[in-house]
């Protein structure tokens, strides 16, 4: 019998290691443990019950052929509205994609546009998916570290420095998976203000987060600060995590116009157009009151706030307190070095998300997945009970360390 063998394209990348951590917790509930996960990037509460109606009655109506390959014509005018409303940017529905999920929005963007050798530059620490799709693309990613000093956030000068002749891309995630960073205005600003130098720059902006913010945050989009950029800007959303609709699975993007149609081009000869469904689903979600995102947000904010000051009292672990998403990225520099009771030495931030999983039952996804080391990611989509548990075994654990 012949042996399989992968293409060159597929040896380049790695699974998801946010999934696989996702997995593994799954694996051992299933075993019987008493597993607490916090490595799934997806809120736990519900979808709204009127945007369920919405797909409901879809279903009655018999909404459930083929449709346009990138969108129905009231979903992407729906789009085109919450882009106005939300980020002051003026769309047409010819400049708007819709996939099946954000990840394919990304993806198909990166498949349309790069050729061998271009450059796409990636902050650090990354949504695990960045890198490798770039890769699978046939992309070279360039990743730039930033400091918990600076909150995770790139500076002007580490962009600048980045950039050569081969950059095509440029991916910004604000607020950010893994670190729970958001950017002011300000900060945006300096950071078009280097983007504006490099016309041959293009931006790719991964707002998924953008409704997920506290203390009053204001939310800025990189085309929306600096309007000169709208034309190499593609600005990427979703309704998985501020409708909390993550199995739904739909993306979209406004953007140049030609730049749509490529990418359209690209899901015409692979995944076709998203789930019926969930578009009509999401024209209700994007149009609907938004008003439960408020209490949601408080919700997460009580978590966050929790999170972030058990795990400053833990030994060896020090975490800064993010703006938005629902994620921390606590250092775990401290216990680098130790062992735990059983004798094995805590090396790299994998190895303390693994002995944490086996000696306390607590999953999380360590640092170095994202680009970033010694860290690990913490996801407070979880009941507050859940959290405090959760936080008072990592702190046991960190206690145990010798």
């Amino acid at each position: 019998m012949t042996s399989f063998q992968s293409s060159a394209a597929l040896k380049r990348i790695n699974p998801s290691p946010t999934l696989a951590a996702t997995q593994m917790a799954r694996d051992l509930k299933a075993q019987g443990r008493d597993i607490i996960s916090l490595g799934a990037g997806e809120p736990d509460f519900d979808t709204p019950d009127f945007v369920k109606e919405a797909a409901i009655q879809a279903i009655r109506d018999g909404k459930t052929k083929y449709t346009n390959v990138d969108g129905i014509p009231e979903l992407k005018e729906a789009i085109v509205a919450k882009f106005k409303r939300d980020n002051e940017l003026d769309y047409e529905t010819g400049q708007i994609n819709v996939a099946p999920g954000g990840k394919a929005v990304l993806y198909n963007a990166l498949v349309a546009t790069l050729n061998p050798g271009d450059e796409v530059i990636i902050p650090a620490p990354y949504w695990v998916s960045y890198p490798d799709m770039t890769l699978l693309a046939g992309g070279e990613p360039v990743t730039v570290p930033t400091t918990q000093e600076n909150n995770f956030k790139l500076k002007p000068e580490d962009l600048e420095r980045a950039i050569t002749p081969k950059t095509k891309w440029f991916i910004f995630n604000s607020p950010s998976n893994p670190t729970g960073a958001a950017y002011t205005r300000d900060e945006v600003k300096a950071l078009t203000d280097v983007l504006m130098r490099h016309p041959h720059v293009w931006i790719m902006s991964d707002d998924m987060y953008e409704h997920i913010v506290y203390d009053g945050f204001e939310f800025f989009t990189p085309a929306q600060v600096e309007p000169g950029l709208y034309d190499r800007t593609l600005t990427i959303n979703g309704v998985s995590k501020s409708y909390a609709m993550t199995g739904w699975r739909l993306g979209y993007a406004g953007g140049p116009q030609p730049l749509i149609k490529a990418m359209a081009k690209v899901m015409s000869q692979s995944t076709s157009n998203p789930c019926s469904i969930t578009q009509y689903a999401s024209v209700a979600a994007l149009n609907g009151d938004q008003s439960f995102l408020i209490e949601r947000n408080n919700a997460f904010k009580a978590r966050r706030d929790l999170v972030v000051d058990m795990l400053n009292e833990a030994e060896g672990l020090s975490c800064a307190k993010p703006e938005g998403a629902f994620y921390v990225y606590p250092s775990c520099a401290g216990t680098i070095g130790k062992t735990t009771p059983g004798g094995a030495k805590i090396e790299t931030d994998q190895d303390f998300t693994t002995e944490l999983l086996q000696a306390e039952g607590v999953s999380a996804v360590f640092g170095t997945a994202f680009g970033l080391a010694p860290f690990f990611r913490v996801s407070y989509a979880a009941s507050i009970e859940d959290m405090r548990e959760a936080c008072t075994r990592i702190q046991r654990f960190c206690a145990s360390l010798k």
